[in-house]
């Protein structure tokens, strides 16, 4: 090729390849324009997508701050009837406490707790609503045949439990009386004076202030002592009632020093378990305490 077409060449192929590279140019720099014109787009578009997903997600909080706040009101409302439907529960339940212990205390006969020595009077028509008979191994002799010896039915198993533990301690107690109806006690004081005279007041009461009327009242011995006398006080017999009657519901009634009848150490009664625990712990007896404190125990005496 000749010099001069090669320069010509060489003009023209620089030529084209500026034409190249403007145009190259021109494209790459069209494209960047588009990207940058997306990339603002999609921006925006992320922008915009990113409020509304924050809107998006207030809108959620808002609602679920909304179901909080209605379940705590609930909870609140449920805690509420709650605690209202348990106090109504509770006043039912003391209530039907109270309707239990009147309707116990309406089958509970009110004499068997009253002070009936020279205080209360006994009517001769007075007899006690249940009596059963004592078996006769806890009897002072069987010699009763013709009229067996009798105690309130409630009252005989404490009594039963109280003479065989003073058994299996061996300590033998026997009964030597227990019930005695209005007229047995006439017939009986009767008895006394015409052998004592005036003295019979002093150990026995007259047919109505009896409180073996009641038939919770035991006259108790050993199989040593042939008869009731101040002798008893000397056995192991009382020594043990002493320590240990209380446990069954029995108390003595007329201890040293009191101010109705002389000092009778065969002489127990039963009162319950619980009014008799408060006397033995208290060192008191009976007819030292006011009836209306004695008749708070009346509702659970056999239990």
């Amino acid at each position: 090729m000749e010099p001069e077409n090669k320069k010509s060449f060489i003009k023209v192929l620089i030529f084209v390849l500026g034409l190249l590279v403007i145009a190259s140019g021109a494209y790459f720099g069209y494209r960047y324009f588009l990207t940058v014109k997306e990339l603002k787009e999609v921006k925006t578009q992320f922008a915009s997508s990113t409020i509304e997903f924050e809107n998006k997600i207030k809108q959620l909080e808002d609602e679920l701050n909304q179901v909080k706040n209605e379940n705590e009101n609930l909870n609140n409302s449920l805690l509420a009837e709650r605690a209202k439907n348990e106090f109504f529960e509770e006043q039912i339940n003391a209530i039907q406490g109270t309707v239990n212990t009147l309707n116990k205390l309406s089958k509970t006969d009110r004499e068997l707790l009253k002070k009936y020595s020279k205080v209360y009077f006994l009517n001769e028509n007075y007899v006690p609503a249940e009596l059963a008979e004592i078996d006769e191994r806890y009897l002072y002799n069987n010699n009763h045949k013709d009229k067996p010896i009798q105690i309130h039915a409630k009252a005989r198993p404490y009594l039963y439990k109280m003479l065989e533990s003073a058994a299996a301690s061996g300590v033998i107690i026997k009964v030597s009386s227990a019930y005695r109806s209005f007229n047995d006690q006439a017939n009986l004081k009767l008895s006394y004076k015409m052998t004592y005279g005036s003295g019979a007041n002093k150990f026995s009461a007259d047919q109505g202030y009896s409180e073996h009327q009641l038939g919770t009242a035991i006259d108790l011995t050993t199989p040593e002592l042939k008869e009731l006398s101040l002798d008893f006080e000397k056995t192991t017999a009382y020594k043990w009632l002493k320590e240990n009657a209380y446990k069954y519901g029995f108390v003595i009634s007329y201890p040293k020093e009191n101010k109705y009848y002389q000092f009778e150490p065969w002489h127990w009664r039963f009162v319950g378990v619980a009014l008799a625990t408060k006397l033995h712990q208290s060192h008191k007896y009976f007819y030292e305490l006011d009836q209306r404190e004695i008749d708070q125990y009346l509702v659970s005496i056999f239990d």
